[in-house]
């Protein structure tokens, strides 16, 4: 059961759903439909045709109206399609329906995430965490995997039937395994914690921010490793740790998983403790990509995961990566809408909203190497204020090698 919701043939066409209600609008809708495409992508899928239907609230049967579903169901006929990938969380009753309907494999956001963390996870740790994740999503959805079975009667009483004793005997198996999966998680947390005891009193920096913005690819800048990146979702799911020394001055730099728009609750408490570098961090480095057109939306999604996870609030870094991809588009002077992000220069950003970061906010590019050292030297005041607090003693020596360069 260990593989149930990893796809077993890829690079199938898949049509993707999305609804637009008063939380949210058709421009929100496209841009999450846009990032469930490269989802899908991630996952070995080909995203096709996009469905997109307004309504108050989702259908509780059927997630969309049942019109719209008829449409799908003669789209997916006609062409041939795979596979059907829905933006948001279904529940088992809506998977249900839509499946005897659509008769084709469904999958959602949670789904999907989840098929993707299976796929880049390769650590004992990892692996533990997204397994221990499915079987959290797959509990709840045990009824639908034996709707074909026939319940039987007789003897003139009730009678259990064979799909719902095998019902009961597979949720004891899934919940005997998610407690498992839990104690296997407490003794690799047990065996981390002495690690990073181990580690003595450096001070720890740790890049975070949203999925696919640039943090595996600053690490091996910063810390000059070779730590997995690539341009597509979650390339990192384990916490990386590399120690690094900017001058004289050693820290401990970490990168974590990258956070998403309605990121799943049962990879949230999988993954947190993996998320103990953010939790013990002394500094933390936000990274953003400034190149998306969505950028504010993505720093309040991981600001607001950031909050669940650490209630602490720590120095941070504001860092706008990306800034060799920003796409500027000056407006017309007759053009009298509404001005956008898109239509204002990159250093008319840095005098907007932006400034109130104060020297607490840059712009980079860690794949042109773009303003590094000016990044070097802000990570660098920003340790050297935590060591000194915490070894006093070493603000002398500190004070000696300034001279010293400046001499030079």
């Amino acid at each position: 059961m260990k593989d149930f919701i990893i796809s077993e043939s890829k690079n199938e066409r898949a049509v993707l759903v999305g609804l637009i209600t008063p939380q949210q609008t058709a421009e929100q809708v496209q841009e999450y439909l846009d990032e469930l495409a490269f989802l899908a992508e991630t996952a070995g899928f080909v995203p096709d045709k996009r469905f997109v239907q307004k309504l108050e609230v989702s259908n509780s049967i059927t997630f969309v109206g049942t019109g719209k579903l008829q449409e799908i169901k003669s789209y997916v006929e006609e062409e041939e399609i795979g596979i059907i990938i829905f933006d948001d969380e279904l529940s088992p009753r809506q998977i249900k329906n839509i499946e005897k309907t659509l008769e084709i494999k469904i999958l959602d956001r949670t789904s999907l995430i989840l098929d993707i963390f299976a796929m880049r996870a390769q650590t004992a740790y990892a692996k533990v965490q997204v397994e221990l994740a499915q079987y959290q999503y797959l509990l709840p959805r045990l009824t639908r995997l034996w709707t074909h079975l026939d319940r039987q009667r007789g003897g003139g009483a009730m009678m259990r039937g064979v799909g719902e004793t095998q019902l009961e005997t597979d949720r004891r198996i899934v919940l005997d395994k998610i407690s498992y999966l839990k104690e296997e998680l407490k003794l690799i947390d047990r065996q981390m914690l002495v690690q990073r005891k181990n580690r003595g009193k450096l001070v720890r920096v740790a890049l975070v921010g949203y999925t696919n913005v640039g943090k595996s690819t600053l690490l091996n800048l910063l810390s000059k490793s070779d730590v997995f990146a690539e341009n597509k979702l979650f390339a990192t799911l384990d916490t990386t740790v590399r120690k690094v020394i900017i001058d004289n001055l050693p820290f401990l730099l970490s990168d974590t998983v990258g956070f998403i728009r309605k990121l799943p609750t049962h990879l949230v408490e999988s993954f947190k403790s993996t998320l103990d570098e953010v939790r013990e961090a002394d500094i933390l480095v936000h990274v953003v990509d400034i190149s998306h057109p969505n950028f504010e939306e993505q720093i309040q999604v991981v600001e607001n995961t950031l909050t669940e996870i650490d209630k602490e609030e720590k120095p941070t870094i504001l860092l706008f990566n990306k800034v060799d991809a920003f796409d500027y588009i000056p407006k017309d002077e007759d053009d009298l809408s509404p001005i956008k992000r898109e239509n204002l220069s990159l250093e008319e950003l840095k005098k907007t909203w932006m400034a109130k970061m104060s020297d607490n906010c840059l712009f980079i590019s860690a794949r042109e190497k773009q303003n590094i050292d000016e990044l070097k030297q802000k990570i660098y005041d920003k340790v050297r204020e935590i060591h000194i607090q915490r070894f006093p003693y070493n603000d002398f020596l500190f004070h000696k090698y300034d001279e010293e360069a400046n001499e030079k």
